[in-house]
């Protein structure tokens, strides 16, 4: 099952996806898939193994599609659980995707590391973090990143409610951004962000 919602008034298109049949194994996941992403914020919902970080990672371009077309755009996908980023600092992570992302934002990278707490752990390797705090390394790039399209493996998981209510605050701001998307997937939508529109899997 695939369903998607329409948008609200204010949003624009932003990007859309033809035919696009892929996914992470050798039989895709996905067949003849037609997208359209508007500008702001889009809740990509589902249960477990119904694909939400198959979706975020073709629509990033982060995995090849088999076939179809999704317009070239200024994308990002992060996953710092892999163990290839283990002996790497928050700080070396952020200085090697600064050199990816031309919108870099310092000024928002420092704000957010501030918002989330990171400060004492920026001399730490990521394999010395805990799993929340390793996810806050990753959602500082996210966010600082200035990519166009900016993807969220369920952002919320292992955050303390504080830093909850900083990623809700940031995406909000973004809600009606006239030019970005960003991809919130989850079991469920949160209620309370400002959505422009739900794809949902099952």
């Amino acid at each position: 099952m695939f369903k998607h919602a329409h948008f609200k008034a204010h949003t624009a298109l932003f990007l859309q996806a033809t035919g696009l049949t892929g996914g992470p194994g050798a039989a895709p996941l996905f067949s003849g898939l037609d997208l359209q992403i508007p500008t702001g914020l889009t809740a990509v919902t589902g249960d477990e193994g119904t694909g939400k970080t198959s979706l975020l990672r073709l629509l990033s371009g982060d995995l090849s599609a088999h076939s179809g077309t999704r317009p070239a755009t200024d994308a990002l996908w992060l996953n710092l659980a892999l163990p290839e980023h283990d002996e790497a600092t928050p700080e070396q992570v952020w200085s090697a995707l600064q050199q990816q992302c031309p919108r870099w934002s310092t000024e928002l990278q420092q704000d957010v590391t501030e918002a989330l707490s990171l400060q004492v752990h920026l001399g730490k390797k990521l394999f010395m973090l805990s799993t929340g705090s390793r996810r806050k390394v990753g959602l500082v790039a996210l966010l600082a990143s200035g990519a166009t399209l900016t993807c969220l493996d369920q952002p919320y998981v292992s955050l303390d409610q504080g830093s909850i209510q900083v990623v809700r605050g940031f995406l909000n701001d973004m809600a009606d951004h006239p030019t970005r998307a960003w991809l919130v997937a989850d079991y469920e939508a949160d209620p309370d962000l400002d959505w422009s529109s739900c794809i949902t899997l099952g």
